[in-house]
C-alpha cells in the first residue's frame, strides 16, 4: 500500500466557461457547496476562484472570496481551502498599437492580486511561477511580480501552492527558495496539457519531478483529455493529484460530468485500482505541515 494521494477538487476556475456549461458554479454559495462535496466524495483540498454571480465571468472581489470561505468554514467541512492568486496577470496585445491592451486582458498590481490572501488567510494559495503563453494572450508573472505576491503570502502565514507549467518555473522557484523567498518545504503544483506550456506526457513529466528538491511534497494534473490519465501517472511517479471542473468538464469521452464530484469519485476510484487511497483532510494536513483545525 502507497502512502495517501492527497487530491485537490479545482472547482470553478477563471475561464470563461459558466455561460457555456450549466455544471460549473457560479455563485459563492454554489462554489461553497460544490467545495463542500468534493470533501464528501474525497477531496482533501479546493482550489477556488470566484466568479460574478450576475454574468459568470470571472472576478477578483475579496468580498465573494470571503463569502464562499465563510460557508465552507460555517459549514463545518474539513476541506482545505486553497484560493488562487492567478487572476491579474493575462494580458492580450494588440497586433497594430504598441504598448496596448486588447479586450481579455487584466493586469493587475501584484499586491491587488494577493490581497485576499492577506484578508481571508486561507491554509493554501496557488502562485504562478513564471510567464506563459495562454490562449490569444500570455499570463505576465515576470520574477519580481512573483517575489512580491510571495513576500505577502509568507506575511499572511499561508502555505504557497508553487504552480509550475514548465521546467523553467522550475528553476525559478529553486532559486527563490535559495534565496530564502519561498520557504524550503513548498507544495509544487504542476500544470500539464495547457497550450502552449509542458505537455501532458510521462517523459515531461518525470523530467520535471526530477528537478524537485529530495523529498518535495508535489502534484500534478492533466487538462482537457489527459485528467485522468495525468492523475495516475502523477500517482505512479510518487504524486498527488488534482482534478475538477477547472481544468476538465467531461467525465467520459462525449459525456459532459455532472458536477466536481464526479469527477473526485473517479480519480479515487483510479487510485484504488491502482493499490492506494485517498488522504483524508486531516491527514493532508499533516502531510503538507499545516495547522490543524
Amino acid at each position: 500500500m502507497h502512502n495517501p494521494v492527497i487530491l485537490t477538487c479545482a472547482v470553478t476556475g477563471g475561464d470563461d466557461t459558466a455561460g457555456r456549461f450549466q455544471a460549473v458554479p457560479v455563485t459563492p454559495e454554489q462554489i461553497a457547496r460544490a467545495a463542500i462535496d468534493a470533501c464528501k466524495a474525497g477531496a482533501a483540498i479546493a482550489h477556488i476562484h470566484v466568479r460574478h454571480p450576475e454574468t459568470g465571468k470571472p472576478s477578483m472581489e475579496t468580498a465573494l472570496y470571503r463569502e464562499v470561505v465563510d460557508r465552507i468554514r460555517d459549514s463545518g467541512s474539513p476541506v482545505i481551502v486553497n484560493l488562487t492568486t492567478g487572476p491579474g496577470a493575462r494580458f492580450v496585445p494588440s497586433n497594430t498599437l504598441a504598448n496596448t491592451a486588447e479586450p481579455g486582458s487584466n493586469l493587475r498590481p501584484p499586491i491587488e492580486r494577493v490581497q485576499h490572501i492577506v484578508e481571508l488567510k486561507p491554509d493554501i494559495c496557488s502562485l504562478d511561477m513564471g510567464t506563459l503563453n495562454f490562449g490569444k494572450g500570455v499570463l505576465v508573472n515576470v520574477p519580481a511580480h512573483v517575489e512580491t505576491i510571495a513576500a505577502a503570502i509568507r506575511a499572511a502565514g499561508v502555505k504557497p501552492e508553487l504552480e509550475v507549467f514548465d521546467t523553467g518555473h522550475i528553476a525559478l522557484s529553486l532559486d527563490m527558495i535559495k534565496r530564502g523567498l519561498l520557504d524550503d518545504k513548498p507544495l509544487f503544483q504542476m500544470v500539464m496539457g495547457v497550450p502552449w506550456g509542458a505537455p501532458a506526457s510521462t517523459e515531461v513529466l518525470a523530467s520535471m519531478k526530477s528537478m524537485l528538491p529530495h523529498g518535495a511534497q508535489w502534484a500534478a494534473f492533466g487538462v482537457g483529455r489527459a485528467q485522468f490519465p495525468m492523475v495516475a501517472q502523477a500517482f505512479l511517479l510518487g504524486g498527488h493529484v488534482r482534478v475538477g471542473l477547472e481544468d476538465n468538464l467531461y467525465i467520459a469521452k462525449g459525456e459532459l460530468a455532472p458536477d466536481n464530484a464526479s469527477l473526485v469519485r473517479k480519480a479515487a476510484n483510479v487510485i484504488d485500482l491502482l493499490g492506494s487511497r485517498l488522504a483524508t483532510p486531516a491527514e493532508a494536513r499533516v502531510m503538507l505541515g499545516l495547522a490543524s483545525v
